[in-house]
């Protein structure tokens, strides 16, 4: 029976009280890795459409069999985010194999075509887990992080059974299932001030790049006079991607509904204390599969999760959720998460 517990005992420290300091000192002080920082192979995929997708494979030894770890970052993450240096420190721990495939638009290089990514792209996450699959021998578990993580989740449920002819087990991590909840709490208050300005600062000339590619693809003006994801989204993500507006994006996007038709085993890990992510918009037991499994400690921000004295790090989730990846695959791991 599927529970919605703290099976992970995390406790932010002391010292860093709140999401909000949960959140913001791992992405930009806390230590990310042991060793040295991950140095990355990159590799272009042609996609269907004929445009590119860039994905970065750990450059550190492993075993031809050994398992793989599929990264899908968040919204305007790449190979560089904090969690994903974190989670390539991990592989490289354990022998494992790593790629990060970059959304369009986030690998460094603007994309060809007139789309970009959205929070329910489970057809590229589909796309790119086949490929993985044709060339992987081993097993092979993807993490979906944040924005990332709604997208995979979104694939689980709407491949159900098959699913597991690509993929053997499968996390979200501070993963906004309910992207209309989300999408209210980044656009008020403290919230809007910081984080919704850190994404339009990046958000808004990568679109105006776009229309510079593809002329008359939306109203230059209207998107730079949005102020929040909501006008945004209204404004570019929906139309490039099929919606009628962000209330259908967010609503046709979002992978809570589909949460009771995962058939492979799924960690959903949220912490209650998340600012973009309300707990009262996250899944109960009742609201997913048996196998699905719900992690929601009540601290750590979103896709903070720090430990330790100053300046802190945060590689106890990426070992914590790869080393549960790992046994809900058949797989082994000889490292604790510590």
């Amino acid at each position: 029976m599927t529970t919605a517990d703290s099976s992970w005992p995390y406790a932010a420290p002391a010292w860093l009280p709140g999401g909000n300091l949960q959140t913001i000192w791992p992405a930009l002080l806390a230590r990310r890795t042991d060793g040295p920082a991950p140095a990355y192979r990159r590799e272009r995929w042609t996609a269907p459409d004929g445009d590119f997708v860039d994905l970065d494979w750990l450059d550190a030894p492993h075993a031809p069999d050994a398992p793989l770890l599929v990264l899908f970052h968040g919204l305007e993450g790449s190979s560089r985010s904090h969690y994903a240096e974190a989670f390539a420190s991990c592989a490289r721990e354990r022998g494992f194999a790593f790629v990060v495939p970059h959304f369009r638009g986030c690998s460094g290089e603007i994309n060809l075509g007139p789309r970009a990514y959205h929070s329910g792209d489970f057809e590229e996450v589909d796309w790119i887990l086949r490929r993985l699959r044709e060339r992987h021998t081993g097993r092979l578990l993807a993490v979906g992080v944040s924005l990332g993580g709604n997208a995979l989740m979104r694939w689980a449920g709407e491949m159900g059974q098959s699913a597991a002819r690509l993929a053997d087990a499968a996390a979200s991590v501070c993963s906004p299932l309910d992207l209309a909840a989300g999408g209210e709490a980044i656009g008020r208050g403290f919230n809007r001030l910081v984080y919704t300005t850190m994404f339009l600062r990046t958000m808004r000339p990568k679109a105006l790049a776009k229309l510079a590619q593809h002329p008359g693809l939306f109203d230059r003006e209207a998107l730079l006079a949005a102020r929040d994801l909501y006008e945004f989204d209204n404004l570019f993500t929906a139309p490039l991607h099929g919606f009628r507006d962000t209330d259908d994006y967010w609503a046709r996007a979002s992978a809570k509904p589909h949460l009771p038709h995962v058939r492979i085993p799924a960690l959903v890990l949220n912490a209650r204390n998340d600012p973009f992510v309300p707990a009262h918009s996250l899944p109960t037991p009742g609201q997913v599969g048996p196998s699905v499994t719900l992690w929601q400690p009540c601290t750590g921000g979103h896709v903070g999760f720090p430990s330790g004295g100053p300046p802190a790090h945060v590689l106890a989730m990426p070992r914590t959720v790869t080393d549960w990846l790992a046994a809900a695959a058949g797989s082994s791991s000889t490292h604790d998460a510590r």
